[in-house]
């Protein structure tokens, strides 16, 4: 059985105390954040755990596009933005 894509995108603005989440979506949803993200030129990074734990349609997760994402999630996310932040300084 082929896995449905899921696909979030988190944010960052200086002085806040924790990166935000602005999307998350399953499939058709999921596709249409990456394709936003690859059309504005921001780095798309693959990580599984993270996008399952951000997933607004489970259970599990507590927080909605325009919350701060949780404490347990700021180590992965930190690892994401910093890549990011890497790769747009590259030439």
């Amino acid at each position: 059985m082929k896995k449905r894509k899921l696909a979030s995108a988190i944010g960052y603005k200086a002085g806040d105390f924790a990166p935000s989440l602005l999307a998350s979506g399953r499939g058709k949803e999921a596709e249409r954040i990456i394709a936003v993200a690859q059309s504005a030129g921001v780095a798309v990074v693959e990580d599984e755990a993270l996008a399952v734990l951000l997933d607004t349609s489970a259970v599990a997760c507590c927080a909605k596009p325009g919350d701060f994402i949780p404490p347990w999630c700021w180590e992965a996310a930190a690892k994401i933005l910093a890549f990011v932040i890497k790769t747009d300084k590259q030439p």
